[in-house]
């Protein structure tokens, strides 16, 4: 509201923290900077009176020269096509030469695109985190270009370990301790970044885990409108999740974003 804003970290899961760099309005005006773009510059430690370390002088953003922004199209200007390049996931288990049956099964069963929506359902407690690291293990293995984010919400602090640990690509997550803004705040980010850096022509691809409780989420923070449907869910609290979702999409002339929910 005050124009001003703050580079955040991943490494500190996008939160508020000492670490943040304090951006002018008069830089954000200037750059046209929005949500998720990173940003690369020259900062200064804090001086007498500021909490925050501060952006003296901008280099590039999202990994572009200043002098290249302006060729580029917003997001919601793209134009979406059907996916035409597929995402093979069949790979061998660490290293060996086994076949992972698994991927493999998803390859012949229900075989993804870049630029597809995709949503496991499956009941509690049958592997569907699993699926997700072997799936998240083979895009890194097969496509090294992509650009592959893991967003854990509401998930406990040991599986956040686990993903981090067996996962190369970048992973974000909230905890089941933290609010229910903090899931829907961590959320919202990560889908403006993939959209920055969809926007730059580069493939991304977001596995979700999971999308029911990212709804809990933002059931549990928007006003009510009192129409409830099955299971104590608010109708307008779908609509977010909904328009999270339906981000994904292939783009003319390159980029895509692939969500698996």
């Amino acid at each position: 509201p005050d124009g001003f804003g703050f580079l955040r970290s991943a490494s500190a899961n996008y939160a508020t923290s000492t670490d943040d760099v304090y951006i002018s309005s008069g830089q954000i005006k200037k750059f046209s900077l929005r949500t998720g773009d990173v940003v690369c510059g020259e900062i200064r430690p804090p001086g007498d009176k500021e909490r925050y370390f501060t952006l003296t002088k901008v280099q590039s953003i999202n990994s572009t020269e200043i002098n290249e922004l302006r060729k580029y199209i917003h997001f919601d200007n793209l134009l979406p096509l059907y996916p035409e390049e597929s995402l093979i996931l069949e790979n061998n288990i660490s290293g060996d030469n086994k076949k992972d049956i698994n991927m493999r099964a998803v390859d012949i069963v229900a075989p993804l695109g870049k630029g597809q929506r995709a949503l496991i359902v499956a009941p509690p407690r049958t592997g569907k985190t699993i699926l997700l690291q072997q799936m998240a293990h083979s895009i890194a293995t097969n496509y090294p270009e992509i650009e592959l984010i893991v967003l854990l919400i509401d998930e406990r602090p040991e599986e956040v370990t686990d993903m981090m640990r067996s996962v190369k690509g970048e992973v974000v997550s909230s905890t089941f301790d933290e609010p229910a803004y903090r899931h829907v705040q961590l959320a919202e980010i990560v889908i403006e970044k993939a959209k920055r850096m969809v926007e730059h022509k580069k493939d991304v691809v977001i596995l979700l885990d999971s999308i029911t409780r990212l709804a809990r989420a933002y059931n549990a923070v928007i006003p009510s409108s009192g129409k409830v449907l099955t299971g104590g869910v608010d109708s307008n609290a779908l609509q977010r999740p909904k328009r999270f979702f339906g981000a994904a999409r292939n783009i003319e002339n390159g980029g895509s974003l692939t969500i698996i929910a």
